[in-house]
C-alpha cells in the first residue's frame, strides 16, 4: 500500500468558545431578504442578540452559530439552503479575516490558515486532510454527532463558502473536483452550479476535493488598507477551559463531580454553566476521546487492543463499543474507510 499526505485536524469547536459574527450576519442577512423580518426577530430573540448589536461583534459564540444554522434548515426545509447563504459570501464580508489573507500570496495558503486556525475562521467539525494523485481532499469527521441534515447544511455552507472566497481573491473562478454527500440522491443543482463539481451520494462521509493546480492561483484581491489592521481578540472561553483539562488528564478523564472540585463549584453549578454554553459534560468527555481514538486509530501504530488500553478501556469489545457511539462504525471499519482512497 502506497501512504500519502494525510492529517488529521481536531478543528471542532463547541459552546462558548469563540466564532466570527461576519458568518451570522450573512445568513441573517440571507433571511432578511428572503423570509424577512419577523423571521430575522424570531431567531435574533433565540440567540439573545440583535441585528444592530451584531454589526458591531467581531466575535459570537460558537452555539449562537450553530443554533442560527439549525433554525436556517428547519424553517426552510430547503435542503441546499446551506450552499446558498455559502454562496452569498463577498470577500469583504470577512471583517479581521481580511487581516491574515492579506499576508497570503496564494489560494493555497489562504485555504492552510483556514484549516490550522478554527479560532480564527469558525468550525463545526473536524476533519481528515489528504493530498493524493493531485488532488487535495478534505473529509469531514462528525465526531460531534450532529444531525445528519443539519450537518449537511453546514458542511455546504462551508463548502460554498470557501468557493466563493477562494474565487473573489484568486479574480477568477475555482471548482471543486468532487463532492461526496453523506445522504439519500436529491437535486443539488445550486450546490453543482456554485461548485462545478461532480456530485454523488449515499457516501461515508461529507468531503469535497479540489485539483492541486488550483492552489497555486495567486491572490490578486486588492485589500481596503483602511480594513486589514484589525484583529479579533479571542474572548475567555469556560467550554475551552473545561476541554484542556480533560485533555491534561486523558485518559483517566474526572467525572462531572470530580471536575466540579477541580474547579472549586458544585456540580449543580457546572452543570448550569455548560448548559448555558450549548453543551453538556458528557459531550465534551466523549468529544475528547473520540478525538484521542481518531488520532490514534489513524496513525496506523497501535492495534484495537493496544489503543483500547492506552484509552483506559477494560475491554476491547468496550471500546469498540464506544466508537461505534462516537462515530457511528467500529474503529476497524472506520481505519478501512479511510485507508480506500490512500491505496495505490
Amino acid at each position: 500500500m502506497m501512504k500519502y499526505v494525510q492529517s488529521y485536524k481536531r478543528n471542532m469547536l463547541v459552546g462558548d468558545q469563540s466564532y466570527p459574527a461576519y458568518q451570522l450576519r450573512n445568513l441573517l442577512n440571507y433571511l432578511q431578504q428572503h423570509y424577512g423580518d419577523e423571521v430575522v426577530e424570531s431567531l435574533c430573540s433565540k440567540i439573545g442578540m440583535g441585528m444592530s448589536e451584531l454589526e458591531h461583534l467581531q466575535l459570537i459564540y460558537v452555539w449562537q452559530a450553530d443554533f442560527a444554522m439549525e433554525f436556517l434548515q428547519q424553517y426552510t426545509q430547503d435542503p441546499e439552503i446551506g450552499a446558498k447563504v455559502g454562496g452569498q459570501y463577498t470577500v469583504k464580508d470577512l471583517d479581521f479575516l481580511l487581516t491574515f489573507f492579506n499576508q497570503c500570496q496564494t489560494i493555497g495558503e489562504c485555504l492552510q490558515f483556514v484549516l490550522s486556525h478554527p479560532e480564527r475562521v469558525g468550525s463545526f467539525t473536524d476533519t481528515l486532510v489528504s493530498h493524493e494523485e493531485g488532488k487535495l481532499r478534505i473529509r469531514w469527521l462528525n465526531t460531534g454527532k450532529i444531525d445528519k441534515e443539519r450537518y449537511s447544511c453546514q458542511f455546504q455552507h462551508s463548502v460554498c463558502g470557501l468557493i466563493k472566497i477562494g474565487t473573489g481573491l484568486a479574480g477568477q473562478p475555482i471548482l471543486f473536483d468532487k463532492i461526496c454527500l453523506a445522504e439519500a440522491d436529491r437535486d443539488t443543482s445550486f450546490l453543482s452550479a456554485m461548485t462545478g463539481a461532480d456530485v454523488q451520494f449515499g457516501a461515508e462521509f461529507n468531503e469535497w476535493s479540489i485539483d492541486q493546480q488550483y492552489l497555486s492561483l495567486p491572490v490578486t484581491y486588492d485589500f481596503d488598507k483602511n480594513r486589514i489592521n484589525t484583529i479579533a481578540n479571542q474572548q475567555p472561553s469556560y467550554i475551552e477551559v473545561l476541554l484542556e483539562q480533560l485533555r491534561q488528564s486523558f485518559p483517566d478523564c474526572p467525572n462531572m463531580e470530580q471536575m466540579a472540585v477541580m474547579q472549586n463549584i458544585s456540580a449543580r453549578t457546572l452543570r448550569r454553566k455548560i448548559s448555558q454554553a450549548g453543551s453538556s459534560y458528557q459531550k465534551l468527555v466523549d468529544q475528547v476521546r473520540s478525538q484521542a481514538a481518531i488520532g490514534l486509530i489513524l496513525s496506523e501504530e497501535h492495534s484495537v487492543e493496544d489503543i483500547a488500553e492506552v484509552m483506559g478501556f477494560g475491554d476491547v469489545s468496550h471500546f469498540r463499543q464506544s466508537f461505534k457511539h462516537w462515530l457511528g462504525k467500529p474503529p476497524g471499519h472506520f481505519l478501512r474507510l479511510n485507508e480506500k482512497s490512500n491505496a495505490s
